[in-house]
């Protein structure tokens, strides 16, 4: 018995990138921080560029709290959000064409959200990465990062606990 011929890579990538974009831009507020995800497999990275209207303090001057509060929460709920889809995505069962007309699936809802500020964002780019610590059919728990120059020196981290879509629409 024949195995299918598996996609060739390049229409897996547009899929996924496709659906990546929608997701990301089609939340208004994403776009007006400015933030964007860099792909690498299954693996997201959220990036922040700098802008003057992110400055909460222009003596030090450092990036404005809320500011990173609300990029570590939109890295989270992404994260999560790329981690729920990603089987519908590979699949080919989530069709891209479907999110850029604006058709999204529900984002988890954020229960809690705790920020640790450990140090002054300084006024530079800013990344950070979630980590899934826990994904069930109703409720998911999420760790996030956020660094600029150096991965080993968080400036922010975060934790939090998330409601679940439900599957069904």
């Amino acid at each position: 018995m024949a195995r299918p011929r598996p996609e060739p890579v390049q229409v897996v990538k547009q899929r996924r990138d496709a659906a990546l974009g929608a997701l990301v831009h089609g939340v208004p507020y994403i776009r007006f921080l400015g933030i964007e995800f860099d792909r690498r497999g299954d693996e997201l990275t959220a990036v922040m560029p700098f802008e003057d209207k992110l400055i909460g303090n222009p003596l030090l001057p450092a990036l404005h709290g809320g500011a990173t509060a609300a990029f570590l929460e939109v890295t989270a709920i992404i994260g999560l959000s790329w981690s729920m889809l990603w089987d519908d995505i590979e699949t080919g069962t989530l069709d891209p064409d479907d999110l850029s007309q604006g058709k999204l699936p529900r984002l988890p809802k954020t229960i809690d959200f705790t920020v640790d500020y450990l140090r002054s964002g300084l006024p530079r780019d800013a990344y950070a990465r979630a980590q899934v610590t826990r994904s069930g059919r109703r409720y998911a728990s999420v760790h996030v990062e956020a660094w600029q120059d150096n991965r080993a020196r968080p400036f922010a981290q975060a934790s939090g606990h998330f409601l679940m879509p439900s599957r069904d629409g």
